[in-house]
């Protein structure tokens, strides 16, 4: 009879725990450069290339409550990329491939969105340029947290597990041909006529 792998034999055995506390902290922080990352991507496009980027020239380098809406929904991204990420860490096989997969693809949306509006194509090239440059500092910010935030705890040996496979297990095969009757243990290595 074949005995199964004890736990005890071989490195000791483990599974990740996700630290919540660390992994919010760093969202918090993400969701603070993200939305100074949005906030210095309005300001540049706008001053040193005089692109009128969310709103009209005439409202000056900051522009209008646009900018402020576009700061605050790059922190809320944040925030939901690290909920994404805890979601993943707790539920999924492999979880950052998929979290970075996800974050991929949204950005890569967010990217091409502008380019279906009537904005000028000067816009369009600068909307999607700092909207990739949000993405990647979330999408590389969030992964590296997550990272950082899940530890390897020991799994204690089970006790009753020696006790479940040594019990005595019943013949493989009642009534039919054991293995006294056929092959080396038996003597016996012809058919049942032999």
């Amino acid at each position: 009879m074949t005995r199964p792998i004890m736990p005890d034999e071989g490195p000791p055995q483990t599974r990740p725990v996700v630290d919540a506390k660390q992994l919010w902290v760093g969202g918090i922080f993400t969701a603070i450069v993200a939305a100074l990352v949005a906030l210095l991507g309005v300001l540049v496009c706008r001053w040193l290339f005089n692109i009128p980027l969310l709103s009209p020239e005439s409202q000056g380098t900051y522009g209008d409550a646009h900018t402020t809406d576009v700061v605050l929904v790059a922190a809320a991204a944040a925030l939901v990329a690290t909920g994404l990420a805890h979601l993943l860490l707790v539920a999924a096989p492999r979880p950052m491939t998929f979290f970075d997969w996800i974050v991929g693809l949204v950005t890569l949306l967010l990217v091409l969105y502008p380019f279906s509006t009537s904005a000028p194509i000067s816009q369009k090239i600068a909307t999607a340029v700092v909207t990739l440059v949000i993405g990647f500092a979330i999408g590389s910010l969030t992964n590296g947290v997550a990272a950082r935030a899940v530890r390897q705890r020991r799994v204690p040996p089970r006790d009753d597990y020696d006790q479940t496979y040594n019990q005595q297990q019943p013949p493989y095969n009642q009534g039919g041909y054991g293995q006294n009757q056929w092959g080396p243990s038996g003597g016996r290595t012809r058919g049942p006529g032999g």
